[in-house]
């Protein structure tokens, strides 16, 4: 996993928002595949930090949050 900052060879990324998110602004994040790396920002902060995930820590991730909804 790496913290890095948008805009460093983000801007050319496809990203995609959960179709479960409100268009409200309310709380998202936002995936862009890419050489062998997801990537994770924040719907809100684009410019901010992005989390580059492994496609395997990604599943691990994702299966992880489908066990455990509310």
């Amino acid at each position: 996993m790496s913290g890095e900052t948008a805009g460093r060879g983000f801007e050319n990324l496809t990203w995609f928002r959960s179709s479960y998110s409100a268009g409200d602004g309310g709380e998202c994040v936002e995936v862009a595949a890419g050489s062998g790396t997801l990537h994770v920002r924040d719907s809100k902060a684009m410019a901010g930090p992005v989390v580059g995930l492994t496609p395997e820590a990604w599943a691990e991730f994702v299966g992880f949050a489908a066990r455990h909804t509310a």
